[in-house]
C-alpha cells in the first residue's frame, strides 16, 4: 500500500513541533511529578490527583505519540517557492466566485493544519481537489454538502 502523504507548511510543521515539545518537555514531566507525590499519599483508589493525574498522562502519551507520527510523515512544503505561481497548487491562497459572484478566499493546507472558519482547507478537501490545477478564469464543479456548485477561479496568490 502506497504512503499517504502529509504535505505541510513550514509554519505548520512549526505548530506541530512547538505543541509536541511543551507537552514532552513542560506538561509530562510536571505531571508525572503530580502523580508520583499522589502516589506517595497513600489510598490510590480515592485520590483524585492520582486518578486524574494517571488519565490526563494517558491523553498526554497518546498526543505525543500521534504528533511524533504526524511529524516523522511530514513532506514539509514552502509554497512562497512554488516556481508555476499561475496554477493553484498546495499552499495557494485562491478567490473563488460562485455561480451567484459570492467570493470566497481559501488557502490550501495540509490537513493538520485545516481550519475551515479562518478559509484554511485541507489539500485533499472537495473544493481543493476540485481547483487543483486551475488557472485563472477556470470554472470547476465541486460537489458540496449544500449541493454541486460551479466555482471560477478569480486570482491566485502565493506567500512571499
Amino acid at each position: 500500500m502506497a504512503e499517504k502523504f502529509n504535505h505541510i507548511t513550514p509554519d505548520g510543521y512549526r505548530r506541530l513541533r512547538e505543541e509536541y515539545e511543551a507537552l514532552f518537555g513542560v506538561e509530562r514531566p510536571k505531571l508525572v511529578e503530580t502523580i508520583s507525590w499522589a502516589a506517595g499519599n497513600g489510598d490510590r483508589s480515592e485520590n483524585g490527583d492520582y486518578i486524574y493525574g494517571r488519565k490526563r498522562l494517558r491523553e498526554i502519551d497518546r498526543r505525543i505519540n500521534w504528533l511524533s507520527k504526524r511529524m516523522a510523515a511530514a513532506n514539509v512544503l514552502d509554497p512562497s517557492k512554488q516556481p508555476d505561481r499561475s496554477r493553484v497548487y498546495f499552499g495557494a491562497t485562491v478567490t473563488l466566485a460562485d455561480e451567484d459572484d459570492n467570493e470566497r478566499i481559501v488557502t490550501l493546507v495540509g490537513e493538520d493544519e485545516a481550519d475551515a472558519g479562518t478559509g484554511r482547507v485541507s489539500w485533499n478537501s472537495p473544493i481543493a481537489r476540485a481547483v487543483r490545477g486551475a488557472t485563472v478564469g477556470d470554472v470547476r464543479r465541486v460537489q458540496l454538502p449544500s449541493g454541486e456548485k460551479e466555482l471560477e477561479i478569480v486570482a491566485i496568490d502565493y506567500p512571499g
